[in-house]
């Protein structure tokens, strides 16, 4: 039997740097769906209800008010949607890496596994974090070798700018409702799609 394809947008909230006041928290969310364009219908609603003085065309849970934040959660709640979550809680990092970016690539790498190991045929949208080619091929590598040993799995994965993908703004909402979950200790957000989450995964040390 043939797996059916399913479409994955990956964002995340908090920084990657150790020991910063109010940053003990890296998060990463993924949207999994069937149907991409549900998720985009769900941005293209807030624009046209909320977002119409926006010039980038660009939605930001951080930038938007309660009320905008707490109706795209409720609107990507009654979708067709799964998420996926890795928390890193910094803290609890023993030997820091000389590259703090590694410690973004290894928990996308590791989300994006626990995501091909449910749906092995996966098509991957992540924000375009980097500007250098080299880095993205880096972080790419990273991820491919993350899912190489798992059998049968077909894994595209694209970088791309947040501005032209509303896959990746439904998921920045997402992320930064995690993050307040734990790094406020405000979980209002989280509730809102709690009910969506098939994965929940928190490192707490490495």
């Amino acid at each position: 039997m043939v797996e059916t394809l399913h479409y994955a947008f990956l964002n995340e909230s908090g920084g990657v740097a150790l020991f910063v006041p109010g940053e003990r928290f890296l998060v990463i969310a993924v949207l999994v769906a069937r149907k991409r364009r549900s998720l985009e219908l769900v941005i293209k609603r807030a624009l046209k209800r909320f977002g119409a003085s926006l010039a980038s065309g660009e939605m930001k849970a951080a930038r938007s008010s309660e009320k905008t934040v707490r109706w795209v959660l409720a609107s990507i709640a009654r979708q067709d949607v799964e998420i996926v979550a890795v928390v890193v809680d910094k803290q609890g990092i023993v030997k820091p890496p000389r590259d703090p970016e590694d410690l973004y690539r290894k928990t996308a790498g590791r989300a994006i596994r626990l995501c091909v190991e449910r749906w092995p045929r996966l098509d991957v949208t992540m924000d375009r974090r980097y500007t250098h080619e080299h880095l993205r091929h880096k972080l790419e590598w990273r991820i491919r070798e993350e899912v190489a040993d798992l059998k049968g799995q077909a894994v595209v994965i694209r970088q791309m700018d947040s501005v032209r993908v509303k896959g990746l703004q439904a998921a920045d909402f997402v992320a930064w409702a995690l993050w307040q979950k734990y790094q406020r200790e405000d979980d209002s957000y989280y509730q809102i799609v709690k009910d969506r989450l098939v994965i929940e995964e928190i490192i707490e040390a490495k």
